[in-house]
């Protein structure tokens, strides 16, 4: 498959300089990628263009790999209804080395350079900027950009001129990669191509050099129609101290039916034959959520590594009931104690006030209308008892659920 197909087949073609798709099949470009650093990880959105690099690495593109270090100082405008709030510099080098951080593991056994762009805007000179670089910027092209129009229209929050000019930033960062490293395409998400296209175009203005673009689709959630990479808690991190290696083999298990197939071409690097036997299978018997447990193995182990992966799908089991969990060990129930609420109580104890003090009932009222109602298991068992017998523990433990879903569940131990 060549790279072209390869983009397509995995989701990864949007806008394009590109007259034909196929010119990317040619000989090997330099190309960068930047990501800003807002905060300590990227998401699983950055993720998404990360799998989208991946792919030209490993087609025989060099690859550029940028920590928005000046970028970050000011913040991306676009998409922002408000003015953001500045970053300190301190949390800006403490970022910079979390994205860069994650660039080596993401990246890990292949060929790339990692640059920041503060290394190079610091000894700029503020009049010699504007001459050498702004001259050659229409203002026409800046503030017909759909943001700026948004953020001066009435009603709009205004934009400083700091915001304004982000995007002449990001525009002179490809000048330099290109006059420096000889970088002649930039890859992005889809919600970055105005900025890329302004760096396309002061390359041709000053150096009259040609480069490109290549920007990939914002991935939606075909169930909600809604951005993907949003958990009931919020974004979902690759830094596992933000977003654990449980928590996010979680999320990729609980994946809906509907874009399960192209979470496994975006998120994993399994090829085209394996996803097909993957989906085939799937389809077979959707309630072994085979393509799920695919994807969810997949992505965890390429951000997290082959043990935590293990283990996330070892406490899995234990979470879904799969696993009995009176056979869980200690690191496993203390992993479960991250993930769920957890309660001691004794033998003789309400249930009512478990579900109550767990939070899987809002009201002794509603707690006592799901036991009625047969809305609640112990280990698997749906009950309407009103109190905790010998029988209901397994090694001294329960796994209380409230319907399907593990986060509607606690442990119960015996204390």
């Amino acid at each position: 498959m060549t790279l072209s197909e390869e983009l397509s087949w995995r989701g990864f073609a949007n806008q394009t300089t590109y007259k034909e798709l196929t010119q990317l099949d040619g000989e090997p470009v330099t190309f960068y990628f930047g990501v800003d650093p807002s905060a300590p990880s990227m998401t699983i959105g950055n993720m998404a263009a990360a799998m989208m690099v991946k792919t030209f690495i490993k087609h025989g593109h060099r690859a550029i790999l940028l920590v928005g270090g000046a970028t970050g100082l000011i913040g991306d405008p676009d998409g922002k209804a408000d003015e953001r709030n500045l970053k300190t510099l301190d949390e800006i080098d403490a970022n910079k080395k979390a994205i860069a951080a994650q660039y080596h593991g993401l990246f890990q056994g292949y060929d790339f350079t990692v640059v920041d762009n503060y290394d190079w805007f610091k000894g700029i000179d503020y009049l010699g900027f504007l001459r050498d670089v702004g001259k050659h910027v229409p203002m026409r092209q800046m503030v017909q950009r759909e943001f700026v129009q948004s953020r001066l229209s009435e009603g709009g929050a205004g934009i400083s001129y700091a915001e304004f000019s982000y995007v002449l930033i990001q525009a002179y960062d490809f000048l330099h990669l290109y006059r420096e490293h000889g970088a002649t395409l930039q890859l992005c998400g889809s919600d970055q191509w105005g900025n890329s296209i302004a760096g396309v175009d002061l390359i041709r203005r000053i150096e009259g050099g040609e480069a490109h673009v290549w920007s990939t689709p914002l991935v939606i959630n075909k169930a909600t129609g809604k951005k993907f990479g949003k958990s009931e808690e919020g974004a979902v991190w690759l830094d596992p101290d933000r977003t654990s290696p449980t928590a996010f083999y979680q999320f990729w298990i609980n994946a809906d039916d509907a874009g399960v197939e192209d979470y496994l071409k975006i998120f994993t690097e399994l090829d085209k034959g394996e996803v097909d036997e993957i989906m085939a299978a799937h389809h077979s018997d959707r309630a072994a959520r085979i393509a799920q447990t695919h994807l969810a193995r997949e992505a965890t182990t390429l951000v997290h590594g082959a043990e935590a992966a293990r283990f996330a799908e070892v406490v899995t089991g234990y979470l879904t009931g799969m696993q009995p969990i009176g056979e869980a060990d200690e690191a496993v129930l203390s992993e479960i104690r991250e993930q769920i609420p957890a309660v001691s109580v004794k033998v003789g104890d309400r249930l009512d006030a478990a579900l109550l003090h767990t939070g899987l009932a809002s009201s002794l009222t509603e707690a006592r209308r799901l036991l009625a109602d047969n809305g609640i298991a112990l280990n698997g068992v749906k009950t309407s008892s009103e109190t905790f017998t010998d029988a209901d523990f397994q090694n001294n433990r329960i796994l209380l659920r409230k319907g399907k879903k593990y986060k509607d569940s606690a442990l119960v131990e015996l204390g």
